[in-house]
C-alpha cells in the first residue's frame, strides 16, 4: 500500500511538472519578424508657399528582432493648398526604438529615412522631385496584441539641391496601426 500511495504521488508529480508552463515567453522567442501596416492624419509647414499643409499618408513597419527595424512611408500633403502648391513624400530607412515602457507598452522609437520629396508649385506651372533626407522620431502604443497608436510622429526633412537651395519641411504625424503579423 505505501509503494502504491508513493508510485502515485511521483506520478502526480510528474505530471504537475510536465504541463507547468511560465507566464512569459522565452527571450530568444519572443518580438520575432513582424510587419505593421498603418494610416497617418499630418500636419506640416512646408517652408515654401504661405501656408501650412495637411495631409494623409500610409506606413509600413517591418521588425526583424528588437533592435533592427526598418519603416517605409508615404505623404500626401494635398489639404490647405494656396495657388495648388502641394508636396508628396515616398521615405524608407532605419527605425530604432529607444525604450519599451510598461504603461501601453509605450515605444519611443529614432528614425532616419531617406527617399523623395516631391512638390508642385504655384498653379501647377512647375514640380519637381528632390532627394529627401528625413531625421525624426515618436511613441506608438500598443492599444491590443494587433493594434498599435502612433500618437505622435516628427519629422524634420531637408532637401538638398532643390528650388532655391534647401528646403526643410517639418511636421508631425499620428495615426493608427495594424498588426499583420
Amino acid at each position: 500500500m505505501k509503494r502504491i500511495a508513493v508510485f502515485f504521488l511521483v506520478c502526480l508529480f510528474c505530471a504537475g511538472a510536465l504541463t507547468a508552463r511560465a507566464q512569459v515567453a522565452p527571450s530568444a522567442t519572443r518580438g520575432q519578424f513582424s510587419v505593421t501596416v498603418g494610416g497617418l492624419g499630418s500636419f506640416f509647414k512646408p517652408d515654401y508657399g504661405p501656408n501650412n499643409l495637411y495631409g494623409l499618408g500610409a506606413y509600413v513597419d517591418v521588425k526583424f528582432n528588437r533592435w533592427m527595424q526598418a519603416e517605409a512611408e508615404g505623404r500626401w500633403l494635398r489639404f490647405n493648398q494656396v495657388e495648388d502648391i502641394h508636396e508628396d513624400n515616398y521615405l524608407i530607412g532605419p527605425r530604432v526604438p529607444i525604450h519599451r515602457f510598461n504603461f501601453m507598452e509605450a515605444t519611443p522609437y529614432a528614425k532616419f529615412l531617406i527617399g523623395m520629396g516631391q512638390i508642385t508649385l504655384e498653379n501647377n506651372y512647375a514640380y519637381g522631385r528632390f532627394t529627401d533626407l528625413t531625421y525624426g522620431g515618436g511613441v506608438d502604443l500598443k492599444l491590443t496584441r494587433r493594434i498599435s497608436l502612433r500618437a505622435v510622429d516628427f519629422e524634420y526633412q531637408q532637401w538638398p539641391n532643390s528650388i532655391n537651395g534647401t528646403l526643410s519641411p517639418y511636421g508631425v504625424s499620428a495615426g493608427i496601426g495594424y498588426r499583420v503579423f
